[in-house]
C-alpha cells in the first residue's frame, strides 16, 4: 500500500500569490472590491494563515478606503492588484487619477470624511503612490 502524501497540494501558495480586478468605478464596486479581497484572503490563509488575526480586517478596510476613494475621486475604471509577499500582501490601487492622494483635515460636524488616508498610512508598514499620464498607482503593503 502506498503511503499518502503529508501534505494537501491542491492549494499551494504559488497558486495563489495574485489576484487582479477590474471595474467600472461605480458606487458598488467598492462592495466588489472588498468581496475580491476577501477571496483572495480566504484563498492565502488556508495557505498560509496570518500571523495576526487583525491582519485580515486591516487589508480589507484598507482595500475599502482605497476603493471609495477611487470611486470619489478619480473618473472612470480602477483596478485592484492583490500579491502575497515574503511576510505579507501588496495591494495596488491603480485609478485615472493624476493627482496624489493627500491627507485632509477630519471634521466630524460637517458629515466625516478625511480619515481614511490616515487609517491607510497607519494599517500599514509602507505606502507609495506612482503617478503617470493614465492615472496613479497606489502601492500598500501590510502584514499578514
Amino acid at each position: 500500500m502506498a503511503a499518502e502524501s503529508r501534505w494537501d497540494r491542491t492549494l499551494a501558495s504559488e497558486e495563489i500569490t495574485n489576484r487582479t480586478a477590474s471595474f467600472t468605478g461605480e458606487l458598488h464596486n467598492v462592495t466588489g472590491a472588498r468581496l475580491v479581497a476577501e477571496e483572495f484572503l480566504h484563498d492565502l490563509a488556508r495557505a498560509a494563515p496570518p500571523a495576526a488575526p487583525e491582519h485580515w480586517d486591516d487589508i480589507l478596510l484598507v482595500v475599502t478606503e482605497l476603493a471609495a476613494n477611487a470611486v470619489q475621486y478619480a473618473p472612470g475604471p480602477f483596478q485592484l492588484r492583490l500579491r502575497r509577499t515574503f511576510d505579507g500582501v501588496h495591494v495596488v490601487m491603480h485609478d485615472t487619477n493624476t493627482t496624489e492622494p493627500a491627507p485632509r483635515p477630519f471634521h466630524p460636524s460637517k458629515g466625516g470624511g478625511g480619515i481614511g488616508w490616515h487609517l491607510i498610512h497607519t494599517l500599514s508598514d509602507q505606502v507609495s503612490v506612482v503617478t503617470g499620464e493614465r492615472g496613479k498607482d497606489i502601492h500598500v503593503f501590510l502584514p499578514w
